[in-house]
């Protein structure tokens, strides 16, 4: 038998679950644990097909839109990641029992959007179109109340009515670098324009984007585990890139991973999105295992202490 290839793997620390992730996740155990399934999830929990197809199994059903659900007393459960005033209040008219795992960070983006509106002012969201997410901040005023910037370019091109009444918000999973540059525009062009009090992208997605930051440049090549729909991994990927690691690819599974890529690296980074559970990671550094010697080591940048509450009605 031929002698394994060494490889130095460094685990980036912080990764994985984040606290609003874990909160949404709990919320729909803690469902089915005190009244049974089926518990109905509107869109995807969190993003990440193991997950959701683990609580699948468990008896949550997952819908896109409420008129999918039939007339229950089952809770409904709305995502992590936010929704539109709109869908509260049909909920609340279909008397639906209504359990809320927005994340508490999304939701303060929500309350400060609403805030800068009533003061008078148009509001710019820097945000990514379509997603779950900026679908649910855009659906919290009146249609166009709000203009969604996605680029540099977008910015630059924006022509707003009055100049002088303008006020910016943010995706919490946004990449850093890109919304600060987002923002210079934004500030060169409409010196005026407010902001909120405090950064909108999340704790967690900046911990992760440094600790990638830190380690990127040290290996030859980085995983990033999570979904492709899942923004916050996507810029993980991209900020490793930036960084200096030429190789740098999302896998979902151990199952997804081109072994050819990695077939002359001899040192790996390895993170994970906010919505990967690390049960992923351990997977991923298992099927390294079976092809080289690994050592692995951990680069922590940041520790991570938060964690929210439950709805009232799933407290013990």
């Amino acid at each position: 038998m031929s002698e394994m290839n060494q490889l130095e793997i460094i685990l980036c620390s912080p990764r994985g679950f984040c606290a609003g992730v874990d909160r949404a996740i709990q919320i729909v155990e803690a469902a089915l644990e005190k009244y049974g399934a089926p518990v109905y999830v509107r869109h995807e929990i969190v993003h990440n097909k193991y997950v959701v197809d683990g609580l699948r199994k468990k008896g949550a059903v997952f819908v896109e839109e409420l008129e999918e659900i039939p007339h229950t007393d089952s809770p409904v459960v709305f995502s992590a990641h936010g929704v539109a005033k709109a869908v509260p209040l049909a909920a609340k008219l279909r008397n639906l029992f209504v359990l809320d795992a927005t994340c508490p960070l999304v939701s303060k983006v929500h309350v400060e959007a609403q805030k800068l509106h009533a003061e008078g002012n148009k509001i710019i969201l820097i945000g990514h179109r379509g997603h779950a997410e900026v679908v649910g901040t855009m659906g919290q005023l009146p249609a166009g109340a709000i203009a969604l910037v996605e680029t540099r370019e977008d910015a630059e091109k924006l022509a707003p009515e009055n100049s002088e009444a303008l006020a910016f918000v943010t995706q919490t999973t946004l990449s850093l670098d890109d919304t600060a540059e987002i923002v210079k525009v934004l500030q060169r062009r409409f010196p005026k324009i407010k902001s909120t009090p405090k950064e909108d992208i999340c704790y967690a997605t900046t911990n992760r984007q440094e600790a990638v930051k830190h380690v990127a440049p040290l290996v030859d090549a980085m995983i990033v585990v999570g979904a492709p729909n899942s923004s916050n991994s996507m810029r993980l990927v991209e900020v490793a890139e930036r960084s200096g690691c030429a190789i740098s690819v999302l896998v979902q599974r151990a199952d997804e991973i081109d072994w050819n890529i990695f077939s002359g690296i001899k040192s790996l980074g390895v993170t994970a999105g906010a919505s990967a559970p690390e049960t992923l990671v351990d997977e991923i550094l298992e099927a390294f295992a079976t092809r080289f010697d690994i050592s692995v080591s951990s680069r922590t940048t940041a520790t991570e202490n938060i964690s929210f509450n439950l709805p009232r009605p799933l407290r013990a």
